[in-house]
């Protein structure tokens, strides 16, 4: 089974937001520097799983958002004389 790097994401997230919390109570230092710097490594981690995940879709950027699709709008020029 193929994992969604989702997971890494929210992994990552929770994770420097913990470091975030972990600094405003005063924590002792070293638990603060050691769980940063298994963040940056998680960091790096998801963006290596992000940008080698096999996504496709055939949505362009004419479809606009996929919530709230629209059609493609053209506009024609009433009275325009070209040189």
């Amino acid at each position: 089974m193929k994992q969604s790097p989702f997971l890494y994401v929210a992994i990552t997230t929770l994770l420097l937001i913990t470091i975030t919390i972990m600094c405003a109570m005063d924590f002792p230092f070293n638990w603060v520097f050691y769980l940063t710097v298994i963040g940056q490594v998680f960091i790096i981690i998801m963006v290596y799983k992000v940008l080698t995940d096999n996504y496709t879709t055939s949505k362009t950027f004419e479809h606009f958002y996929e919530d709230c699709p629209i059609e493609p709008l053209e506009v024609r020029a009433e009275n325009e004389t070209f040189r």
